[in-house]
């Protein structure tokens, strides 16, 4: 009589669960679109291009001073002495790992730089969607631009509620 108990109880637990999840609306948004039609974000981006481009202006001129080391080295190659053709090919060398540094270092500042920029407007974003989805009643938001959800219960689209939110045409 005790396991008839026990399995009326779970059974019962279960049946409460199952019709609290029916209840819970879900909705989603392609929060990747949101984000790129915030004005915001279109002066961000321009921003970063400006960054980007110092950045590459800079970098150009250890590219020239490579280039013309290896022209001075193709032209007199011939005449040098070993040590000297050793000298030079460890500048150019050096030259060249001085690129390499810098572009790395130049797409870390370029990312953090992104980051900076870009965070104020993906906590504008999420506020307004959190807010909408509150304001509506929403269980769960699901972000659909990046594509992971191969199937989904049935969702309302909030981005037209949430650009109306931003001020967002």
């Amino acid at each position: 009589m005790k396991k008839y108990v026990i399995i009326a109880f779970v059974a019962v637990s279960g049946l409460f669960s199952v019709n609290a999840m029916a209840q819970s609306k879900v909705g989603h948004i392609n929060a990747q679109a949101l984000i790129e039609a915030m004005p915001e974000a279109q002066t961000a981006q321009k921003t970063l291009q400006q960054y980007a481009e110092e950045l590459d202006k800079d970098g150009k001129g250890l590219i020239e001073e490579y280039q013309k080391k290896l022209t001075e080295f193709d032209k007199s190659a011939a005449t040098m002495t070993d040590n000297i053709k050793e000298i030079k090919t460890k500048e150019i060398q050096t030259a060249q790992k001085n690129i390499q540094d810098y572009q790395e270092s130049a797409q870390q500042k370029i990312e953090a730089k992104r980051s900076e920029i870009l965070k104020p407007i993906y906590d504008k974003a999420r506020k307004a969607i959190e807010d909408v989805a509150k304001e509506k009643g929403y269980a769960y938001v699901l972000d659909s631009s990046a594509g992971i959800l191969l199937v989904s219960p049935a969702s309302d689209d909030l981005a037209p509620m949430v650009k109306t939110k931003l001020g967002i045409k």
